[in-house]
């Protein structure tokens, strides 16, 4: 940080305190290279995220649809609420790191599938049924027979 007054980069910060609602931080700065006092903010750098979807329209993430999404793929299930929320904060940290700005349909429903494979497996194929778009029973029965594949390996 270069002091405003004399351009020396020699300064250190007297005081620091959280403004707007705890979004940005306030540091009183002193200059060792002149003795003035200055100001700075920061303020933490969000990347907006957009999604691509198949059609290769664009449109803002939005967390409540991956929530909704894994929400009716667990619907009468047992699998709690905060299972849920712990799949889905995993999911969008694993998409804000990184640290495009860009990301299609196709790796966020990849995620929610693994996250939703360790919640539960008819869950599993429930969302999977939907997102893959089976286009007839052979391929739903080809996913069914690797879950249940998975599923007695992890019985061994």
């Amino acid at each position: 940080m270069r002091c405003p007054f004399c351009g020396k980069e020699d300064n250190r910060v007297i005081d620091s305190r959280p403004v707007e609602e705890n979004n940005s931080i306030r540091r009183r700065r002193i200059c060792d290279g002149c003795g003035r006092r200055f100001t700075t903010y920061e303020k933490v750098e969000t990347i907006p995220l957009v999604v691509i979807k198949k059609d290769n329209g664009r449109e803002p993430y939005d967390r409540a649809k991956i929530e909704g999404g894994i929400l009716r793929a667990c619907h009468k299930r047992p699998v709690s609420v905060n299972q849920i929320k712990r799949a889905v904060d995993e999911i969008e940290s694993e998409l804000f790191e990184r640290e495009e700005k860009e990301i299609t349909t196709r790796e966020i429903g990849e995620l929610t599938m693994e996250k939703i494979r360790a919640l539960d497996p008819v869950a599993y194929v429930r969302f999977a049924s939907v997102y893959r778009e089976f286009k007839d029973v052979e391929t739903f029965m080809d996913e069914l027979e690797n879950v249940l594949k998975r599923e007695n390996s992890k019985r061994k």
